[in-house]
C-alpha cells in the first residue's frame, strides 16, 4: 500500500544536478569577484553577452512550458542555478524575468503568452514592478492606479525597486484598477514613456529604478486576466522568496569562501589566525547554519506550490536563510579586523547583497510572524 503521507525527500533530480554543475562552473568562469567589483563602475546594468549566453543554455526558459519554448520544468530546477549566483554576486535579470514568466504563466491572457514567452526563452528581459513607495510587504496594497478610458488605461502612480528596468523589453505591473488589484504588462515603448530614476540601493552589484507610472497609456489588452490576480500576486510572492532564499544561501556559502581563505592566509603572533578557536567556532557555526539554510530551501523547492505546506517551507525558507547570511557575512568582517570595514574588502559585498534580499517580500521576523499564523 502507498504511503499518501510520506514527505518529498531532499534530493536533487538529475535535471537538478546536472543545472547546478553547469551554473556552479558558469559563475565561477564568468563572476570572479574582481569582475563584479568592475561591474559594479560600469555604464550598463549587466554584461549582455553574458545574459546571450545564459539565454542560449536554457535558463531562461527552465521553468516556462514546452508549448511556448521553454523546458517545461519548474522553479525547483532554477533555484539550483540562481543559489550559485547568489555564491558569486552575479547580478543579472535573471531572477526578475523569471518571475515575470511566472506571472505569464499564471495570469497572461492567450496572447500575451504566446508572444512573451517564447521571446523570454530567446532572451527578451524582463522587470517585475510590484512595490510601492510606502513599503509595504502586502502585494495586494497599491497606491498606483489604472482608469479605463475606451480600450485605453491610463497609469498613475510609482513603483519602486524595479530592476533592471531601464534595459527591461517588458514589465509586469501592480496597479489597483476598479477597487481591486490588476496586472498590466508595459512593453518596451510604454516603458521608455515612464520617468525612471536610478536608485541608490544597498546591494551594488545590481541596479534598480524608481518608475514614475503618470501619465503611462496602454492598450486595455495589455491587462493580465483580473479573475486571477489574486493568485498570480500570491504566486509571485512566494515565488519571488524561494529565489531570494536561494541567492541568500549561494551567498552564505560565498562569504564562507572568502571567510576561510582569509583565516588561512592571515597570521599574527606568527600564527594562522584560524588556529584560534575563538575565530573556528563562529565559522563552523557560519556553516551549520547555512547548511541548514539550505535544507530549507531544497525542501521548499520540492513542496513549491502545494498549498499551505509549500507556503510554510518556503517562508521557513525565507527566515532561515536570511538568518544565515547576515550570521556569516557579520563574521566574516569581524573576522577581516579593520580592513573588514572598508569598502574593499569582499566580506561587506556579501553583507550588502544579504540585506537586499532579506527586505525584499519581507524580512525574517515578517515571514515568522505569517508562519505563527500557519503553524498554530
Amino acid at each position: 500500500m502507498q504511503d499518501t503521507n510520506k514527505r518529498p525527500t531532499i534530493e536533487f533530480s538529475e535535471e537538478q544536478a546536472q543545472l547546478l554543475e553547469v551554473a556552479t562552473s558558469f559563475c565561477a568562469d564568468k563572476f570572479p569577484l574582481d569582475r563584479t567589483r568592475a561591474r559594479i563602475a560600469a555604464a550598463e546594468d549587466f554584461d549582455r553577452s553574458v545574459w546571450l549566453e545564459m539565454a542560449s543554455l536554457g535558463w531562461l526558459g527552465v521553468a516556462v512550458p514546452e508549448e511556448f519554448g521553454g523546458s517545461g520544468l519548474g522553479l525547483a530546477e532554477v533555484v539550483t542555478i540562481v543559489e550559485p549566483m547568489g555564491r558569486y554576486l552575479v547580478g543579472t535579470p535573471l531572477t526578475s524575468t523569471t518571475l515575470v514568466a511566472q506571472a505569464l504563466i499564471k495570469a497572461g491572457t492567450d496572447a500575451q503568452k504566446s508572444e512573451w514567452l517564447p521571446a523570454i526563452c530567446e532572451g527578451a528581459i524582463g522587470a517585475l514592478a510590484l512595490t510601492e513607495p510606502s513599503g509595504d510587504w502586502n502585494l495586494a496594497n497599491l497606491a498606483s492606479r489604472a482608469v479605463r478610458s475606451g480600450d485605453k488605461l491610463t497609469l498613475s502612480g510609482t513603483k519602486t525597486f524595479v530592476t533592471d528596468a531601464a534595459s527591461a523589453d517588458l514589465a509586469i505591473v501592480s496597479v489597483a484598477l476598479d477597487g481591486a488589484p490588476a496586472l498590466v504588462l508595459l512593453d518596451r515603448a510604454a516603458l521608455a514613456s515612464a520617468k525612471m530614476e536610478r536608485e541608490t540601493v544597498i546591494d551594488e552589484t545590481r541596479r534598480s529604478y524608481r518608475v514614475k507610472l503618470d501619465g503611462v497609456s496602454i492598450p486595455a489588452s495589455n491587462l493580465l486576466d483580473p479573475a486571477k490576480t489574486a493568485d498570480c500576486l500570491s504566486h509571485l510572492d512566494l515565488a519571488a522568496c524561494l529565489l531570494l532564499s536561494a541567492e541568500m544561501c549561494g551567498g552564505a556559502s560565498g562569504v564562507i569562501d572568502v571567510t576561510v581563505e582569509y583565516l588561512k592566509t592571515r597570521k599574527q603572533f606568527e600564527k594562522y589566525i584560524g588556529s584560534y578557536q575563538a575565530l573556528k567556532h563562529p565559522t563552523v557555526d557560519a556553516l551549520l547554519a547555512m547548511e541548514a539554510a539550505r535544507s530549507h530551501l531544497y525542501y521548499a523547492a520540492a513542496v513549491f506550490g502545494k498549498g499551505e505546506e509549500g507556503e510554510i517551507a518556503v517562508r521557513m525558507a525565507k527566515a532561515q536563510a536570511s538568518d544565515a547570511l547576515a550570521f556569516a557575512s557579520d563574521r566574516a568582517i569581524q573576522f577581516h579586523g579593520g580592513f573588514g570595514f572598508t569598502y574593499d574588502c569582499d566580506a561587506q559585498l556579501y553583507r550588502r547583497r544579504g540585506l537586499w534580499c532579506e527586505y525584499q517580500h519581507g524580512d525574517a521576523a515578517h515571514h515568522r510572524r505569517l508562519l505563527a499564523d500557519l503553524l498554530f
